[in-house]
């Protein structure tokens, strides 16, 4: 007749139970400031990115408009005047059917502002300007800056 004087039930202890627990919550403790920081990282990462594309898509606009493929303009430097204007495309004056071009998609986000923002309230417009001479070319967008995130 076997003795179940010896015989151990399988499972874990109360005391190895707190030990894991205590493991788990100091590696939860060390990982989730790194978290943060890599979150922060992507943002600064997309942010980036996205100053990337429209400055690249503002530049192209301006080649376009100095190898007169763009409807030149009086007393412009040749920017587009809004980044709207970069989405809904520009005519094609030296084409003799006119398309349109695009030179961007839609104007991407910043990362640091809610997605149920508009778009165009992510980024404020910088005009060009020179100092001393008369105010030419003040409704074109020359460059941009991330707009600051509203207050909640």
């Amino acid at each position: 007749m076997p003795s179940c004087k010896f015989t151990r039930l399988h499972g874990f202890t109360y005391v190895e139970m707190l030990a894991s627990l205590a493991i788990i919550s100091l590696i939860a403790s060390i990982s989730f400031p790194l978290w943060v920081v890599q979150q922060e990282r992507e943002k600064e990462h997309d942010l980036r990115l996205a100053l990337r594309e429209i400055r690249t898509a503002i530049d192209a606009y301006k080649q376009a408009y100095d190898e007169h493929r763009i409807e030149q303009r009086e007393g412009s430097y040749g920017y587009p005047r809004s980044l709207e204007e970069l989405v809904e495309g520009v005519e094609d004056v030296s084409t003799p059917d006119r398309r349109k071009l695009y030179f961007l998609r839609r104007i991407p986000l910043n990362p640091y502002i809610a997605a149920t923002v508009p778009r165009e309230k992510h980024w404020i417009s910088l005009g060009y300007r020179e100092l001393g001479k008369e105010q030419r070319g003040g409704d074109e967008v020359f460059d941009i800056k991330p707009s600051k995130a509203p207050d909640s």
